[in-house]
Formats: structure tokens, sequence, C-alpha cells
């Protein structure tokens, strides 16, 4: 059931038809993984939040400095030197009492992001590399869990949906195989503020819609955008059946 202060608190987006009570319900005993705390991180987790996700695991080993201000916002000036999931809890308890935030401060190895993926119904990858995205996206496969994607450097973005109980569905492997870590993070090849916002609020967007269980998912589709320009485009991706992550499935 929703209390009369829920019902208060979520009532714009409970008048949606796509979402009504029920789809509120479903948010409220939601558990959510968000690995990064960073750009992409902070709009998904403040989103995230704000809706009515019941349970929120932040995971994110590094610490607030300066340089991340421009466009992680989470976290402000006197958080700095602060752990970023700390930094986040705050601002996330601050905004949205009523949700449970589960901190995860180390960086997860093998067997605890096994353990927390497990524990959740859908993962958020916010991270800035690679090795965190493979991690991630096997971790997902292996447990059966959704998987949303984004990334974004410079003046491009990416979102992505990969959901492995979905037969037509690719894996994050399937289409960037073992990658480069190659000019990859925002420290190296700089990046505008507003663009991770849009990538991660689009990114929240799906998480809901899995959730709750509207909407046509972004499965099977990858959404490029091209910040400079303001253009969006779409490219249909399958999944490869000679996948090393996913190709036994």
């Amino acid at each position: 059931m929703l209390s009369d202060d829920e019902l208060l608190r979520y009532s714009r987006q409970i008048l949606l038809k796509q979402i009504d009570v029920d789809g509120q319900l479903r948010l409220k005993h939601g558990r959510v993984l968000i690995v990064g705390m960073g750009g992409l991180g902070s709009p998904v987790a403040l989103y995230l939040a704000a809706a009515g996700v019941g349970e929120l695991h932040l995971a994110d080993f590094d610490t607030v400095d300066l340089t991340n201000l421009q466009r992680q916002i989470a976290h402000d000036t006197a958080s700095i030197g602060q752990a970023k999931v700390d930094s986040a809890m705050a601002r996330l308890a601050a905004i949205n009492p009523q949700i449970t935030l589960v901190p995860h401060r180390q960086a997860l190895d093998a067997d605890s992001l096994a353990a927390a993926v497990s524990s959740v119904d859908l993962v958020l990858d916010c991270s800035d590399n690679f090795s965190t995205r493979e991690a991630v996206n096997a971790a997902c496969v292996a447990a059966g869990k959704p998987l949303v994607s984004g990334a974004a450097i410079r003046l491009e973005g990416q979102l992505s949906v990969f959901d492995p109980c979905n037969a037509a569905s690719p894996c994050y492997h399937c289409l960037y195989g073992h990658g480069s870590e190659a000019e990859l993070t925002c420290s190296e090849a700089g990046v505008v503020g507003p663009l991770v916002g849009l990538v991660g609020s689009l990114q929240a967007l799906e998480a809901l819609k899995l959730l709750a269980g509207f909407g046509e998912p972004l499965v099977g589709r990858l959404l490029l955008i091209d910040a400079l320009g303001t253009r969006f485009r779409e490219l249909r991706v399958k999944r490869d059946p000679a996948c090393e992550v996913c190709g036994g499935r």
C-alpha cells in the first residue's frame, strides 16, 4: 500500500495512466544497483530517489574532487574529499527519506559484484571504463538481470538496455567485445556537463520503465547522441550467437 504522504509525493507520476498506483507500488518495491556515482550516476540516483524507487544500492570507491563538480550534480563543494557514496547518500536522503540506501564504498571484485547484482532487480552501469562495464555485464548475464548502460565522452553519448531474459537482446559484449581503454575517461578526453546529465536522465527513465512495466525499453536498440549538433540516431543491434559472454544462453 501507499501512504497518504506517498500518494501526494508521487501524485504527478501516478496521474500517468502508464504508471498509476500499481506502477508506483512496483517502483516502491524495486531494488536497483547503480555502479558509479559520478556524472551519469548522479542524475540516475537523484531521479530514481525522487521517483520513489524503494531501495538504491550505490557503488563507488572514489572520493569527491573539485574537478567533479562541473558535472557530478549529486555532490557539492562541501563534500570535496568525502566518499562519493556518502556524499550521494546525504543528498538522496534529503530528497526522499522514505527510501532505503545501501552503500558499497569499496571496489567490487568478482564475488562482491555477483552478490550485489543478485540482490537487486535491475542494474545501471554509470561507470567510465571498459573493464568495469565488462565485469558488470558479465555479472548481469550470469544473474539474468537487466542492465541499463550509458556512456558519455567529449560531446557524444550512448545508451542501451541489455536484458539477458530476452532472447533477442544482445549483451554489452556483443556490441563492444573487449573494447579499448584508450581515451575513455572524462579526465583524459573531457566532457560537457549537460551531456552526462542527459544520458543519466535517460538511463533513469529506462529504469523506471523496466521497474514499473510501461513503455518500450531500449532493448535491441542503441541510442547515439551528438551533442554538438543536437542530433539523435538509433541503431538496431542483435545478439551475437558466438558471444563468449551470452552466446551460450
